[in-house]
């Protein structure tokens, strides 16, 4: 049975919160496996705004999948095209948008993300990104030795540089929309209390 106050609340609460965002996109970075396009698509829904991930527009500009790009160009050009991609969507208004893994590693777009839009890191534990993408074959840095070593260097490197994200949400293995409505209440949150601080500032 569908709890109504529970819905109605949610409702109000992302109706809130896309007032605050303005043309501000959301951006989703986070490991591979964290749940940034499953998440990602939950979150738009409930928000009435269009979601994209970063990683199908590139296959769609470039006419060749994520694997095909590394195998063919290498990792160095790849990047240079998920920046130009990244850099068109923040400028696309109000939107979901999920991020590849090493996005946020490129300080530009870091910078970009910080001042266009709004960014929240899905961080995880090893054995749920493991678990996660080991349901496809299509993750090409994981080719190139043992998963589970690599995925440890990838968190060592990049944890660090995901946490200057704004908002840190816990990515579980729970329902996807309870964590999508989890992020949507934190992000709303946060933004009132940074609306409140200026306010107090003046």
């Amino acid at each position: 049975m569908i709890n109504k106050h529970k819905t109605g609340m949610i409702t109000r609460t992302a109706n809130h919160l896309k007032s605050q965002i303005g043309k501000r996109p959301l951006v989703l970075v986070g490991l591979m496996g964290a749940g940034k396009s499953t998440i990602g698509k939950r979150i738009a829904r409930i928000l009435g705004l269009r979601f994209c991930d970063s990683d199908h527009e590139i296959e769609t500009v470039s006419q060749m999948t994520i694997p095909e790009l590394f195998a063919i160009y290498g990792e160095q050009e790849f990047r240079n095209l998920e920046r130009r991609v990244i850099f068109r969507l923040l400028n696309e208004g109000p939107l979901v948008i999920a991020t590849g893994g090493g996005a946020f590693m490129n300080f530009e777009i870091r910078r970009a993300i910080r001042e266009r839009g709004l960014s929240v890191w899905l961080s995880a534990d090893i054995d749920v990104l493991l678990e996660r993408v080991s349901r496809k074959n299509n993750r090409p840095l994981l080719r190139t030795g043992n998963p589970r070593d690599i995925m440890k260097k990838l968190m060592y490197e990049r944890y660090p540089v995901y946490a200057e994200a704004d908002i840190t949400m816990q990515s579980r293995n729970i329902g996807h929309n309870i964590l999508a409505r989890n992020i949507i209440r934190t992000v709303d949150c946060y933004l009132t209390a940074q609306r409140e601080f200026v306010l107090n500032e003046d």
